[in-house]
């Protein structure tokens, strides 16, 4: 797997950084662990090989490639 660097709204080289999976087109987000346990029981359909991550909007919005 290749991952393209897409950006970053970090500053001093702290997450969070989206990512493009060459070969895919998928994105990879890296970010703080959401680890809140009231936050993760809200969530659904969770799988054992799953995390969740804690990603600011901008960076979405910013970053995420438009198609």
């Amino acid at each position: 797997m290749t991952l393209k660097f897409l950006g970053t709204t970090s500053e001093n080289g702290n997450c969070p950084t989206l990512y493009e999976v060459v070969e895919t087109g998928d994105i990879v987000i890296q970010g703080d662990r959401l680890t809140d346990t009231r936050h993760l029981a809200q969530l659904r359909d969770v799988k054992d090989s799953e995390t969740f991550v804690v990603v600011p909007r901008e960076l979405l919005t910013r970053f995420a490639p438009k198609e």
